[in-house]
């Protein structure tokens, strides 16, 4: 299977998020984004942080260094909300320069370290550092959409909204059975055996992966007989 999470594709999909935030009005940032309870400002100092601690990441294990990304889920929620009420200039300003340092941090990984692995915060289960990439892209397109800004899930490249559908379907078919009518043809989600003759949900798949990460309540979509609930996304 042809690796989508690439530095070319996430370079791209850095460089068309950088243009999103630059063209915000500075009143922009105070206003709601896609997530509950934040703010488009929130939502930029998250990519900023997430950009900061994966490029701490990369450095430790080019040195050798078990570097988290985080000191602590409270820590790292706590300044989040502290970096989305400065001043937007100072919010785009640290976001532009977390993008640089993650480019930074990436060209200097070596073979043998993308072997390593790392935690998200102290005392936590060790992630493969070849998970990195996948994150990091995660995180530029799918919080990109949820700037609300003009750019949804109908504009990721081909090749990043398949893999993300993809595994969606894999991840959300732990928790119940329903078949996704897509134009392209009808996909189980859980047991193909009892996915026929479980709900039925149509739409694109860009609609469908928006739906399946836990965003907006369907909207683009129909349910036979309704849309099942979904649980929190993880």
């Amino acid at each position: 299977m042809t690796d989508v999470h690439t530095w070319d594709a996430i370079h791209e999909a850095t460089r068309r998020l950088v243009r999103t935030v630059d063209s915000l009005p500075d009143g922009a940032f105070a206003e709601p984004s896609a997530l509950p309870g934040w703010s488009r400002g929130h939502v930029v100092a998250h990519l900023a942080l997430n950009g900061e601690g994966l490029a701490g990441v990369l450095h430790g294990l080019v040195a050798g260094d078990d570097v988290p990304m985080y000191a602590s889920q409270e820590r790292r929620n706590g300044d989040i909300d502290e970096l989305a009420g400065q001043a937007p200039g100072a919010v785009r300003e640290r976001f532009l320069s977390a993008c640089s340092l993650f480019q930074e941090a990436w060209e200097h990984m070596t073979g043998p370290a993308w072997d390593g692995s790392f935690r998200r915060t102290p005392g936590t289960d060790a992630l493969p550092a070849r998970e990195i990439p996948r994150m990091r892209h995660g995180e530029v397109e799918i919080h990109h959409a949820d700037l609300w800004a003009g750019y949804s899930a109908s504009h990721w490249p081909e090749a990043y909204l398949d893999a993300t559908f993809n595994r969606l379907v894999a991840d959300r078919g732990a928790e119940l059975t329903m078949l996704l009518r897509t134009p392209d043809g009808d996909v189980p989600v859980g047991s193909e055996e009892s996915a026929v003759d479980g709900p039925a949900v149509t739409g694109s798949r860009a609609d469908l992966t928006w739906w399946l990460l836990g965003r907006g309540d369907g909207q683009g979509l129909t349910g036979d007989p309704a849309l099942p609930t979904l649980g929190a996304w993880r």
